[in-house]
């Protein structure tokens, strides 16, 4: 397929400094910021789909997007009339019709979830349909629109409440040691949940999760809620001794959970447990069903993770069926995307897999379980299936064929046609119809904050929603670049954004700051609004700092071999990589190499830490915010997937340790982190600070009592005066 040029590609990439008169305060560009929503969030429009009516909700009415009468029923939903229906069956009203949703395509019905209090009702007929009041406790909510059956969990034990009102406690036995209906393996291979409704919402496939092997580690008593306060109703009063326990955190080499998969039965109260054996050292993954529901389908990994297998199970008896066919990699295998029946042809189905090097999608005959054909190819990714177009058998998806830094949507057929929907450029985000005939595009580009399109999947006119102004038009852009430079292995072409202060003067020397992440499954540049700047880029550009920030390898989205090159000795090649654009950097005549600094947060922070003590001669000053110090400290399904097991690699684990090289500091380096980070336990940084005591160096430390592995509201806004205060204070 012809591609076509990035947007105005290249031609320098730049944005075009615009003479403004406002200059931006920190709570307009960080979220959580009191004007951050009015002077950075374009505006928008809160749609969704009732079958395959595009429906724009408001505050006390919803309208159909185009102005067509698809239903009589719609004079009457106002917010008004809901209320109206739910003072009268005792629930709570609502302020506005923004968070409704529509179940049932052809049915004047709408969903409104108020957290524990969840009512299906029929506007037209001003009458409920089905209700829940879930407890306090009560998390892991899963509805299913078919059934009206909904799972939850409380106090780590799964339930079940079907339509006729009646709750099914389908485990007695949960415990922090043992939990039901929650997400596993700590959310790793594409894992975002625990239950699994099957198609027709009769039968429950969960997970159950024993953590009781699995070492605790001792998480910060619960003195703070995070944005301040106490977490006691007296601050004096010290916390109980359960509120100390420990986080199950199997970190890698160590004894790892175990995880089974249980199907529940409402109509009979019976659960069947899958017959995979011992469940020791292996990974369940990809839960999917036969669209009939008598068979369940999981991707089994081993924990070297280089060895998988597409396993099908009875539902009703729970004995495994059959393998369908297995991958390996030499290196790593990273299942993330279930199989996906295709909706015409219940004896195919979609299966995803980067073995040619690159996310594409396979057809595969569900009898014989061999591969009917590639249906996707290239260099180039797919990062997700949208769905299905039933009429045109076709299928949705989201790729970067475009370009590397683009995210557009595409079809293609059975044949293997593949067709770009949709404006061509930018960064793309969208939401099919019930019969897959259009979608809802929302995109911005370096030149357009958001646009929101109803595109047609087949044949017909893009209908225009939205096109928002930029929330920025009326302050002082600091101009943006981006660009190319090779990598240290000297042939890869890695991206850059170039951040230039507010009022440049080339003829001045200016301090710089690389910010990094540099770890798998996320980049920092892309053709979205402003080339993915963050907030607080902008913010330093104004203090009159040049921002710089580069993708390395082992970065998301440009392939196996660009992410593997980083396997067995994370950071190594990455901080490599960053040191070419540090090179270019220091090229620039407007750049003073004397004042380099670096920030980077999670991965970021292992890479800020890793090169203030791998090149302590290149930056001044570094701020790393939540960071890795060992991977010996992490956990087991991230860390061994990327560096093998401290048994198997000592030698990767010991060129990757920060704590050695605490000795080498010699810039000004601030450490953030949060008292409960659940995520890089606060003992990576606790044992750096030991380590540079031990070693004589001088790192700086804060922390944030009560926050976990983020800083979330006005902390962030706090936390990101704190960064720019340290580069203030030691840069300029």
């Amino acid at each position: 397929m012809k591609k076509t040029p990035l947007l105005f590609l290249f031609a320098l990439l730049t944005l075009p400094l615009m003479a403004q008169k406002k200059r931006f305060t920190i709570d307009d560009l960080i979220p959580g910021g009191s004007t951050y929503y009015a002077h950075s969030y374009p505006a928008t429009k809160y749609l969704t789909w009732w079958g395959d009516a595009c429906m724009e909700l408001g505050i006390e009415r919803c309208k159909n997007i185009d102005g067509q009468v698809i239903s009589p029923a719609l004079a009457t939903l106002t917010l008004e009339n809901i209320n109206g229906i739910l003072a009268a069956n005792g629930r709570k009203t609502i302020d506005h019709l923004y968070s409704i949703s529509f179940p049932e395509p052809h049915m004047p019905y709408v969903l409104i979830d108020r957290g524990r209090e969840k009512t299906l009702v029929d506007w037209d007929n001003r009458k409920v349909i089905w209700k829940a009041t879930l407890t306090p406790d009560v998390s892991n909510e899963d509805w299913d629109k078919h059934s009206r059956s909904l799972a939850y969990t409380a106090e780590h034990n799964l339930y079940v409440l079907t339509a006729d009102g009646k709750t099914h406690q389908v485990s007695s036995d949960g415990s922090a040691d043992l939990a039901y209906g929650t997400s596993v393996h700590r959310d790793e291979f594409g894992i975002e949940k625990g239950t699994f409704w099957s198609p027709d919402g009769t039968l429950l496939a969960f997970y159950k999760m024993d953590q009781s092997m699995v070492s605790k580690y001792p998480q910060e008593p619960p003195f703070f809620s995070p944005q301040g306060g106490t977490a006691h109703s007296d601050s004096s009063t010290s916390p109980k001794e359960e509120d100390g326990r420990g986080l199950p955190y199997p970190m890698a080499g160590e004894t790892s959970h175990k995880v089974y998969v249980g199907i529940f039965n409402p109509q009979t109260d019976k659960t069947v447990y899958l017959n995979t054996g011992d469940p020791t050292d292996r990974y369940f993954t990809n839960i999917a069903w036969s669209p009939d529901g008598t068979r369940l389908y999981l991707i089994e990994l081993n924990r070297d993770q280089n060895h998988g297998s597409l396993d099908e199970y009875d539902t009703a008896t729970g004995e495994k069926l059959r393998t369908l066919f297995t991958e390996d990699n030499p290196k790593y295998f990273e299942p993330t995307h279930p199989i996906q029946f295709l909706p015409w042809d219940d004896s195919k189905f979609i299966y995803q897999t980067r073995r040619d090097g690159y996310n594409h999608l396979y057809i595969y005959n569900v009898a014989s379980g061999k591969q009917v054909k590639q249906l996707t190819s290239g260099q180039f990714e797919v990062i997700d299936v949208l769905g299905f177009n039933t009429e045109a058998k076709t299928v949705l998806y989201t790729s970067n064929e475009q370009h590397p830094l683009q995210q557009n949507v595409f079809s293609v057929d059975m044949k293997g046609k593949r067709t770009l929907l949709g404006n061509g450029t930018g960064w793309h985000n969208a939401s099919l119809s019930e019969s897959g005939q259009y979608f809802i595009d929302n995109y911005s580009s370096p030149l357009i904050a958001r646009h929101i399109d109803i595109v047609p999947t087949t044949k017909g006119d893009i209908v225009n929603v939205l096109s928002a102004a930029d929330p920025w038009s009326d302050y002082q852009v600091p101009e943006i670049k981006t660009g190319t430079i090779k990598a240290a292995d000297g042939v890869t072409d890695l991206y850059y954004r170039l951040i230039l202060p507010t009022d440049f003067d080339p003829n001045k020397k200016y301090p710089a700051v690389v910010y990094v992440y540099g770890g798998p499954h996320a980049h920092n540049i892309d053709a979205s609004a402003h080339w993915g700047a963050r907030g607080w880029d902008i913010w330093m550009a104004q203090q009159g700092y040049v921002m710089f920030c580069l993708d390395n390898r082992g970065s998301e989205h440009r392939g196996l071999n660009f992410e593997q090159a980083t396997f067995r000795h994370l950071g190594v090649e990455e901080m490599k990589d960053q040191v070419k654009g540090v090179e270019y950097l220091k090229s620039l005549p407007y750049v003073d190499a004397d004042r380099l600094g670096v920030h980077g947060w999670s991965f970021g922070g292992f890479m800020t830490t890793s090169l203030m003590t791998t090149y302590p001669d290149v930056f001044k000053v570094g701020v790393a915010g939540g960071p890795v110090i060992d991977w010996r400290f992490y956990e087991v399904m991230y860390g061994e997937r990327y560096m093998d097991t401290p048994q198997t690699n000592p030698e990767g684990y010991e060129e990757t340790s920060v704590l050695g090289k605490a000795k080498n500091l010699k810039g000004r380096l601030l450490v953030i982190y949060g008292g409960n980070d659940p995520v890089c336990v606060p003992q990576h940084t606790l044992s750096f600070m030991r380590a540079c005591i031990d070693a004589n160096t001088y790192p700086d430390l804060f922390t944030y009592p009560g926050d976990g592995h983020n800083m979330m509201g006005t902390d962030r806004v706090h936390l990101h005066n704190v960064i720019t205060r340290y580069f203030e204070d030691h840069l300029k």
